[in-house]
């Protein structure tokens, strides 16, 4: 029953989110968090933060923030935008540079937001199909287009390109934006902020979520030509000045500037991706090549849902999707080592 509801809306299918049970009963490696605290930095920063001052509105414009973020890329405080998650940054990306007329174009296996946010928007769009690998179709999202969306690495395929890839997309499409998802550029892959200099349509989307470990703070970025980022701007000011609060925007600067603690998770998460990778292919698994901090497996004798199941009753979540292509395939999250024993224990006793 949709009584009420606008025309706009009836038909869309929202994003699906990971489950987030609220019994502490499951290893969750279903939602790509990080298996580790925030650095203690950024707890000092938040409780320095929740005083009197939250009776007032928090900065709009996120300067420190944006001026931590400036600071370790390179760039100038204008080319930096702040949302509240990466999630959000996205949507007023799409609001920002891409028209209705014009289809936007994105890989078909790939982050399901973006066909949520076309829907959403009324955009069209143009779905390219992966290359058999699982890699991402680049020749066909050159020209042609009213605009183009990479996840780099690629969610849930784990899969990354490189930075002449990147490059070769961007001289292909001059006159459209091209936004490259960064969402875990820090587990491996190269990012392309280096680019921003020389291409005046590159906007780079970053999140806190992942390798700083504040996916509960809900901070996103993005950065790019000034250009770009006043376009940010005018859609943010147009529904919400004041998208990200006090207490993360303290948080979020804390953890950028604590680079050691940051190099130190990161780490961790890559040796024990690479310990996974090897046990899940030692038991016949196939595993694609990841630079993130999950892994996408399938196994030859067993569907995705089999081992899905399997894996839930034995306390164990890991995501999967019914889509045509990769229904035999699971996305498993790195946790810490001792979760993934866990997981490789689990699976001795499925397979």
């Amino acid at each position: 029953m949709k009584e009420f509801w606008s025309k706009k809306i009836l038909d869309i299918i929202p994003y699906t989110p990971g489950e987030q049970p609220r019994e502490r009963l499951f290893i969750k490696l279903n939602t790509n968090e990080c298996p580790y605290p925030p650095s203690p930095r950024v707890i000092e920063a938040i409780r320095e933060a929740a005083g009197d001052s939250l009776r007032l509105y928090p900065d709009p414009e996120c300067t420190q923030l944006r001026a931590a973020i400036a600071g370790r890329e390179g760039l100038d405080v204008s080319q930096v935008f702040c949302g509240n998650g990466s999630d959000e940054i996205l949507a007023f990306a799409f609001q920002a540079f891409f028209d209705e007329d014009r289809e936007v174009v994105f890989p078909k296996i790939t982050y399901s937001f973006y066909p949520v946010y076309t829907d959403f928007f009324g955009l069209k769009r143009r779905e390219i199909p992966m290359n058999p690998d699982f890699s991402d179709p680049v020749d066909l999202l050159c020209g042609k287009n009213g605009g183009v969306v990479l996840a780099n690495p690629n969610a849930p395929t784990g899969i990354s390109v490189g930075l002449d890839t990147v490059e070769r997309l961007l001289k292909a499409n001059p006159d459209v934006v091209v936004i490259v998802d960064e969402a875990y550029i820090d587990f491996g892959a190269d990012s392309a902020v280096g680019l921003i200099a020389r291409y005046p349509n590159l906007l780079v989307v970053q999140t806190a979520s992942k390798s700083r470990a504040l996916a509960g703070l809900r901070v996103g970025w993005a950065m790019g030509n000034e250009n770009l980022i006043a376009a940010m701007r005018c859609v943010r000011d147009s529904i919400n000045s004041y998208t990200v609060d006090r207490l993360a925007q303290a948080g979020a600067a804390a953890a950028i500037e604590d680079e050691d603690y940051f190099q130190s998770i990161r780490r961790r998460v890559i040796n024990t991706r690479v310990w996974t990778e090897n046990a899940l292919k030692g038991k016949g698994f196939t595993v694609l090549p990841s630079q993130t901090n999950f892994v996408f497996a399938s196994h030859p004798g067993y569907s995705g849902r089999a081992l899905l199941d399997g894996l839930r009753e034995r306390g164990i979540l890991v995501r999967w999707w019914g889509k045509p292509e990769i229904r035999d395939w699971l996305r498993i999250s790195i946790g810490t080592q001792e979760e993934m024993e866990a997981l490789v224990k689990a699976l001795d006793e499925l397979i």
